[in-house]
């Protein structure tokens, strides 16, 4: 059987990885795929790094179109990033009828919903791996391992820059302004870190994994996003004391009325695997009814573990490109016809528990108003923490746990209590959850 022609568009890190670990796994890999799948052509701006990497083994051109053009070309992997011309250059493959690879997150959650209907119609397929936690194969576990459940939710540390951020915060008591300075030192941040730190990052991955647990379009403009920019390290030392730790989730979950999207900080017990990952590393929990709850770890970036998930998707293409179209796995796991327009909740119909932390005067009676607030509102104290105040000092952090309870009610009582002339600092209020 002929070999699988791959166009390669970007050979920077991921692509320089999908090239080396193809080439020096290439027995393996035809074993599994049943023929042989070859990067022959590549497409980068800086065509002498690019040569450097390929050598003789594929054509290097600084003009991605070129690939798209070659009739040889079977598949093409876009590796380029961002919204514009990647969204451009992946439309002309599919109207050229050549099946797609990508691991551009943004591009999907914005555009998916255009880009698989695309393919569809055309009868190719748009494979996205790595556009999801790097190596670790969650895309494939939710639409094929899982696909006898009816998924209930799912939680995920899906930025391993954000991770390394808060682990080292935890760990050193670091602000938040230092310990992004030693992450960009190391390669863990970029010098622009806007999409990792504000959530935007975690938040496409979120949504990708929301349509594919649920059956329901890609809508990245509804999810609710929170980066970790504002967080101190106060509240990662309160959180510890009360056997809590603070990370960033990507949360989806099934209710009775719609979805919840969010991404944002959380409370999550220190007793829970997923509090556990630290440094870049990624995990995902998935709760289905059949399974119950399964974790998903690994490196969620990197040359070489994104370029793991890149080559698996090459080998699926290489075993399906001669079946029916109709009888491939749905892009998003569910047949296009079935797929519903459940609506994305707005936060203040989000239920969940919450973690409060107010600075407040030291006086008989505090205490008492603020939980009287809280009860007015139907909201449950679930733990309570009041630091001693130093010598000398009038005011004291007041920490406050509670039980789940509607978002929008935790607001008016937060505006309410916020109000009181012994509350002296705006309120933290970060989302906490049980995972269980």
């Amino acid at each position: 059987m002929q070999p699988i022609q791959v166009g390669l568009l970007g050979i920077g890190t991921v692509g320089s990885g999908t090239f080396k670990v193809l080439q020096r796994n290439q027995e393996e890999i035809q074993r599994r795929a049943g023929r042989a799948i070859r990067i022959t052509m590549v497409a980068d701006l800086d065509t002498a790094r690019a040569r450097a990497i390929v050598g003789d083994a594929a054509e290097v051109v600084n003009d991605a179109r070129a690939v798209i053009a070659n009739p040889a070309i079977d598949v093409v992997v876009e590796l380029i990033g961002g919204y514009g011309i990647a969204r451009t250059l992946v439309l002309e493959a599919i109207a050229a009828g050549k099946h797609v690879v990508t691991a551009n997150k943004a591009l999907l959650a914005v555009h998916g919903s255009e880009i698989f209907a695309a393919a569809r119609a055309k009868g190719v397929v748009v494979a996205f791996e790595a556009a999801v936690a790097g190596g670790i194969p969650i895309i494939k576990a939710l639409r094929e391992g899982l696909t006898a459940n009816r998924i209930e939710w799912i939680a995920g540390i899906i930025n391993g820059t954000t991770n390394f951020i808060l682990s080292e915060m935890r760990a050193k008591g670091l602000d938040f302004d230092t310990v992004l300075k030693e992450a960009q030192r190391l390669g863990y941040a970029e010098a622009d870190p806007t999409f990792d730190i504000e959530g935007v990052d975690a938040a496409h991955k979120a949504t990708i994994m929301s349509a594919i647990a649920f059956g329901v379009p890609v809508q990245f403009d509804k999810a609710h996003v929170e980066g970790i920019t504002k967080l101190q390290a106060a509240d990662i030392r309160y959180a510890e004391q009360l056997g809590y730790r603070i990370k960033l989730l990507g949360i989806t979950k099934r209710r009775e009325h719609g979805i919840e999207l969010r991404v944002h900080p959380t409370l999550i017990p220190a007793t829970r695997l997923i509090a556990n990952v630290e440094g870049a590393m990624n995990a995902v929990v998935v709760q289905g009814d059949a399974v119950g709850s399964t974790l998903y770890y690994g490196k969620g970036a990197g040359s070489e573990p994104t370029a793991s998930a890149v080559i698996a998707d090459l080998v699926d293409i290489a075993r399906l490109a001669t079946a029916d179209p109709d009888h491939r796995v749905p892009s998003l796991a569910f047949q296009p016809g079935a797929m519903q327009d459940t609506p994305i909740l707005p936060m203040e119909e989000v239920v969940t528990a919450f973690y409060l932390r107010l600075r407040v005067v030291d006086e008989a009676g505090v205490l008492a108003r603020i939980t009287g607030i809280l009860a007015e509102h139907d909201i449950s104290i679930d733990a309570l923490l009041q630091r001693e105040p130093g010598e000398g000092e009038n005011q004291t952090d007041v920490i406050i746990l509670t039980h789940d309870t509607l978002e929008g009610e935790m607001n008016k009582a937060i505006a309410q209590m916020q109000a009181l002339p012994t509350v002296l600092a705006p309120i933290v209020k970060i989302r906490k959850e049980e995972l269980k």
